[in-house]
Parts: C-alpha cells; sequence; structure tokens
C-alpha cells in the first residue's frame, strides 16, 4: 500500500478511484467497526454500518481542508449514525409492541347497520369498478385484492411498469369520481 496521507487519499477519493477506498478502508476500517461495534453491540449491525460509512464517503468525499484529521471525523460520524440505528430500533421496537396490543384485543362485533352499511359501500365499489377499463380494473384489483405491488403487477402483465402505475392512477381517479357520482345520486 503506498503511503498517501489522508488528504490526498480523500484528493483521490474525489476523482473517483477505487483503490483509495480501498486504502481508507484498510487503514480505518477496524477503528469504524470497533466504534460500531460497541455502540450497537451487534456483529451484523456493526459489519453493516461499518460498509455504510465507507460508502457514504466513497459518495460524498469529505474535504481534507474542513476534516483535517480523518479518523476523528470518522469516529464521530460512526457514533452518531449507530446512535440514530440504536433510536430506530427502539422506535420500531416500540411500534411492534404498540401494533402488537393493538391487536391482540378483540374488535367490537360490528353493529347490524355497520354490517349493512358496509355490505352497500363494497357493492357499489364493485358496481363502479365494472365502469372500468378491463386494464384498470384488472391493476387495481392485482393492487388490493391480490396485495400486489405495482412492479409486481406489472411482471404479472408483463407491461412497463410507468404503463401499469398510469393505469391505476387513471383507474383510480375514474373510481372516486364514479362513487363520488353515486354518494351524490343517493342525496337526490
Amino acid at each position: 500500500m503506498p503511503t498517501f496521507t489522508d488528504a490526498e487519499l480523500l484528493n483521490h477519493l474525489k476523482t473517483k478511484q477505487p483503490e483509495a477506498l480501498g486504502w481508507l478502508y484498510d487503514r480505518y476500517g477496524s477503528v469504524v467497526y470497533g466504534v460500531a461495534l460497541k455502540v450497537l453491540q451487534s456483529q451484523p449491525e456493526a459489519e453493516d454500518l461499518t460498509q455504510e460509512i465507507f460508502l457514504s464517503l466513497w459518495q460524498r468525499p469529505v474535504d481534507p481542508v474542513k476534516h483535517g484529521h480523518l479518523l476523528r471525523y470518522l469516529i464521530a460520524m460512526t457514533r452518531s449514525r449507530a446512535i440514530d440505528k440504536l433510536r430506530s430500533r427502539s422506535r420500531n421496537l416500540n411500534l411492534v409492541q404498540r401494533w402488537g396490543q393493538t391487536f391482540t384485543a378483540e374488535p367490537p362485533a360490528p353493529t347490524p347497520v355497520e354490517q349493512a352499511v358496509a355490505s352497500e359501500r363494497s357493492q357499489q365499489v364493485r358496481q363502479a369498478l365494472t365502469q372500468l377499463s378491463e386494464r384498470q380494473r384488472q391493476v387495481i384489483e392485482l393492487a388490493y385484492d391480490a396485495g400486489l405491488s405495482q412492479s409486481e403487477i406489472a411482471q404479472q402483465l408483463q407491461e412497463p411498469l410507468g404503463t401499469v402505475k398510469s393505469w391505476t392512477r387513471q383507474g383510480l381517479l375514474k373510481l372516486k369520481q364514479l362513487l363520488k357520482d353515486s354518494i351524490d345520486e343517493g342525496y337526490d
């Protein structure tokens, strides 16, 4: 490995010379990993974060003038991002716990009136769907009934993703108008 200074390596990074990233990784990778592991207490997460730090350095090389002490900069960035991951992990855990509590309680059974309203709405939606073009109806049904993403729908129909998005948007707009008209007629 050539004996470049950190500033020289950072300048090489700016010109997208991949070997410069390799040399920086060889020089500081174990330190970044050690800081990440100490904060996160998880080898896989520390490995991921180490990769993220060096990927970030590749995508947005730092200015050697502003960051004369690259090691300090890398340690601070690693520590900061590791703490962010801990916070995110905590938020996700709280969300999962709340979500689990929400669904552990048995929801109250719908009243006969609620059942009738839901049945009528379902019938109105099904009737409105019949007024869409075949492709619009097909993409909407695949999305909502089968739970497919637009990318999955595009693959299944062997159509470009943009076309599927267009059919979905046009179909939803038309469906919205048809249902609005149906409601307005009910008030006449």
